[in-house]
């Protein structure tokens, strides 16, 4: 009988909350200096949304003005979901919540991590059924490349070379119970 290596997992902390809150404040530099205060940030579920309110807040600092903020749900724009999965694996709906119409506004789709860009083209297609904004761009806290489609973020937290066996874990507050990024690695044991 053979013996099945184990795997182990190596996780390295790449940014503390401190570094997180420098890189949305001068996310937020680069928005104000591309459109202004102006803007409507729009939060990709699941960590999307409390870096849309962060960098809201960290937009009203600086400007006095606090952008609108959303929430969208992609979930059923996804190319990985459909009948073909087993029940137990159903994805579980949130809620979009765009609070002004889309019409005519610059529009800021922001996630946590940038990774292949399906992520990207589900959230276009979901914000394009509500309407149709002046601009849509895309800010984000971690790119780590790796994309299958032509996406790239006007706005971006930080470059991280990784590869495609690593995982980049984003927490952010509210949503966790600290900020920080990690990125972890599966190896076998021995490796």
């Amino acid at each position: 009988m053979a013996e099945e290596k184990q795997k182990t997992a190596t996780v390295v902390q790449i940014m503390d909350g401190a570094a997180v809150g420098r890189t949305i404040t001068r996310m937020a530099a680069e928005i104000v200096e591309t459109d202004g205060e102006d803007v409507m940030l729009v939060g990709i579920h699941t960590r999307g949304v409390p870096l849309a309110d962060r960098l809201a807040s960290a937009l009203e600092e600086a400007t006095g003005s606090r952008p609108t903020v959303g929430s969208l749900d992609i979930t059923l724009y996804r190319d990985d979901v459909g009948p073909w999965r087993p029940a137990h694996t159903q994805p579980v709906l949130k809620k979009t919540v765009l609070p002004i119409s889309i019409e005519d506004t610059v529009i800021y789709l922001v996630d946590d991590v940038l990774y292949t860009g399906r992520t990207v083209r589900a959230a276009l297609d979901t914000l394009l059924d509500y309407g149709r904004p002046r601009a849509i761009r895309l800010a984000v806290l971690i790119d780590r490349g790796h994309r299958e489609l032509p996406v790239a973020a006007n706005v971006v937290g930080k470059l991280v070379a990784t590869s495609r066996r690593e995982d980049v874990q984003v927490r952010l507050r509210p949503a966790d119970d600290d900020d920080g990024v990690w990125i972890g690695r599966e190896a076998p044991d021995g490796s």
